[in-house]
């Protein structure tokens, strides 16, 4: 008996291929027969399955997009209103940074001579090829470092200002540990040609000072200050400006020629040893040692602290009780029965004490009468003894 797959195949391998390929067809067979079944199986399956889909796809698209765009939806709306609030603060912050315009720093003078000494020979090598520059140059005892840049717009926020820095001391002593912080200065540089300085050397004394500096900062950032600048830090001693003198770009000097310093790249200044940092304004005059006008300062190291030190820091609180003072002053003649009194008495041209029913808080303010009579002494007298 003839199996099915020969009934199948056979009269298709003797027409087509001939007699020569019967042994090649009978093994061959099985394999081209389980083929095309799966060929068949495949077709239908495929064929099935697409009208299947084409007849939920609606359903299916309506579920998966339900799905899909329904739940961000409260999410897109916030993620809006979060950018409309992102870019409404950045335009205030803008717009603040508009307006902002240092007008104090925090300064580390440089006391030593031997630096400031080697500073003024640098200047004058400079002046020596062009006296032009000499209004560009750094007065004596302005010698400084900046630590940071901030704007202080009256004198409640210098006074704030002040608070801030003695907030700050601690934070210094604990970077430094009991250490001295010694600065050495070593070569000289230009930022674009325009500002001159003297250089701080490389080495350890480089990081405590960044921490100092940004611990500054954020001390007074913290209180709501505008403070800082865009720029990286980069400790650096000033010693001339070409800003200072704007009127000699219209005579051809647009920037400091290296050949000025050129025999200074290398030249060491000095070291100093930090012992102050101070709180000066930029705007209001300096002080008769050329130094800036200094508002506060806080001690750090273990320098002794000498005479000059003491009768700064006693002209300092002596300054401070004083606007303490005016201050009181100013909010008592701001109330309006201060102001009432004064113009009754200005208009009326006699004390409010000698008007009937005047206010016996007025009568406390003003001076006894001095009418000579035992009589009226005696009547002063009992009148005070009543009061009592």
């Amino acid at each position: 008996m003839q199996s099915p797959k020969y009934l199948l195949w056979g009269p298709l391998q003797k027409s087509l291929l001939g007699p020569a390929f019967d042994v090649k067809m009978t093994l061959m067979g099985d394999w081209y027969l389980y083929s095309a079944c799966f060929l068949c199986l495949f077709v239908w399956f495929f064929f099935g399955l697409n009208y299947l889909c084409l007849n939920t796809s609606d359903i299916l698209l309506f579920d998966f997009f339900s799905l899909v765009t329904d739940a961000p939806h409260i999410n897109l709306e916030r993620s809006k209103e979060n950018e409309r609030i992102s870019k409404d603060q950045i335009k205030k912050r803008k717009k603040k940074q508009k307006g902002y315009q240092p007008n104090y720093f925090l300064s580390i003078p440089i006391t030593n001579k031997e630096i400031t000494r080697g500073i003024k020979i640098l200047q004058n090598a400079i002046l020596q090829q062009d006296e032009r520059l000499a209004k560009a140059m750094t007065s004596d005892g302005s010698f400084h470092i900046t630590l940071l840049v901030m704007q202080l717009l009256n004198e409640d926020e210098v006074n704030l200002g002040i608070g801030a820095l003695l907030e700050l001391k601690p934070f210094v002593e604990e970077i430094l540990q009991g250490k001295e912080l010694i600065l050495p200065f070593q070569g000289v540089d230009t930022f674009g040609n325009q500002v001159g300085f003297v250089k701080l050397a490389e080495g350890h004394h480089i990081n405590p000072l960044l921490e100092i500096a940004e611990a500054a900062k954020r001390t007074f950032q913290e209180k709501g200050f505008m403070a800082g600048e865009n720029r990286s830090f980069k400790p650096h001693l000033t010693f001339m400006k070409l800003s200072r003198t704007p009127w000699l770009r219209r005579k051809g000097v647009k920037k400091i020629d290296p050949k000025f310093y050129e025999k200074f790249i290398s030249h060491t200044f000095g070291e100093e040893m930090v012992h102050r940092i101070d709180l000066c304004s930029m705007l209001k005059k300096k002080q008769s040692n050329g130094y800036y006008h200094c508002e506060s300062s806080i001690v750090i190291g273990k320098r002794p602290i000498g005479l000059q030190d003491l009768i700064r820091e006693a002209l300092r609180r002596e300054r401070m009780g004083l606007k303490s003072k005016v201050k009181q002053i100013k909010e008592l003649l701001l109330k309006p029965e201060t102001q009432a009194r004064i113009r009754r008495e200005l208009l009326e041209g006699r004390p409010a004490s000698s008007r009937p029913g005047g206010d016996p808080g007025d009568r406390v303010l003003q001076a006894p009468p001095r009418t000579p009579g035992p009589e009226r002494g005696h009547a002063t007298g009992h009148d005070c003894s009543a009061r009592s």
